[in-house]
């Protein structure tokens, strides 16, 4: 028997996702007419406007205690503001499926914190996984010159690898300050704070100067960041980590590369490296060990519970 609500949580999962991944293509593809700051202040002020209005639908309050204000800027400095500025600005010069592939490797950092600060244990299949997923993040930042490899710094990859390290540690610390507000009312006050710290970057580089330049392509794309990935995502997230256990819906992440390559071929036209696909799987397969867990077939998450 298939449990409806298991399966819808399921969808909800698969949506959040898909629409993360697609928002590397969308950034890129914005970053020619728009800086990276008035491009977040225009995507927070759209999510934000989504996110209330959301909200008020749902008659959810607005209150927060003044006890756990200290907390929402600490995650809304580093999962909005610092995650945010560090992706848009690391896409200038990257392509988006390298971006998607790199931000696999954030269960990794995730992990080696908790050994660090958690005082989590450390197996030696999980070592061999971690070893496993820096091979993986090298070969995507590996750039073919002729017949030969080399191995190159490139900005947008040190960036891209920060922002994976920085959305690490917002992840740790969202699980331990354990906030007691919907999640849906914790992303409102983030991307309201995100939206309040980029403004002033707007203003000195006259960013809005630049959106009689926008065309309805890229309109569209504006859109699509403020709404579906600034609001529906996280919105479907906190929906799907309603009805499934947390760990279930944490695989789902494994498909955010996919969606990235995928949308980057069919939008932006990017040539797809079989060196980075290669390393990009190589990095799951490494994530896959440090987590402990085989992926899991969706039929197994919507499969109904034997009572």
């Amino acid at each position: 028997m298939i449990d409806r609500k298991r399966l819808t949580a399921t969808l909800y999962a698969t949506f959040s996702i898909s629409f993360w991944g697609v928002s590397f293509v969308s950034t890129k593809a914005l970053l020619g007419k728009l800086d990276p700051f008035s491009l977040l202040v225009l995507r927070f002020g759209i999510g934000v406007i989504f996110l209330l209005l959301l909200l008020l639908l749902q008659r959810i309050r607005l209150h927060v205690s003044l006890r756990y204000i200290p907390h929402l800027l600490i995650l809304g400095v580093l999962g909005v503001f610092v995650h945010q500025v560090l992706q848009a600005s690391a896409l200038l010069t990257i392509s988006a499926s390298s971006a998607g592939w790199l931000i696999s490797f954030s269960p990794v950092f995730t992990f080696i914190l908790s050994i660090l600060f958690l005082h989590e244990k450390i197996s030696f299949a999980k070592a061999a996984g971690i070893v496993l997923a820096i091979f993986g993040v090298l070969l995507i930042t590996t750039a073919r010159n002729g017949e030969s490899i080399q191995f190159t710094i490139n900005l947008g990859f040190v960036l891209m690898m920060l922002s994976t390290l920085n959305w690490a540690v917002y992840s740790v610390l969202l699980k331990s300050l354990g906030i007691p507000y919907p999640p849906l009312l914790v992303t409102f006050y983030m991307s309201l704070l995100g939206l309040l710290l980029t403004t002033p970057f707007l203003v000195r580089n006259r960013g809005w100067e630049s959106l009689s330049l926008l065309t309805q392509s890229e309109w569209t794309h504006l859109l699509f960041l403020g709404i579906f990935v600034s609001g529906i995502a996280y919105w479907y997230w906190a929906k799907a980590l309603e009805i499934l256990e947390a760990t279930k819906v944490s695989m789902f992440l494994y498909l955010e590369p996919i969606a990235t390559l995928v949308a980057a071929v069919l939008i932006l036209n990017e040539k797809v490296l079989l060196i980075s696909v290669a390393g990009g799987i190589i990095i799951i397969i490494g994530v896959i060990m440090v987590n402990g867990q085989p992926l899991p077939l969706l039929l197994n998450l919507i499969k109904k519970k034997p009572r």
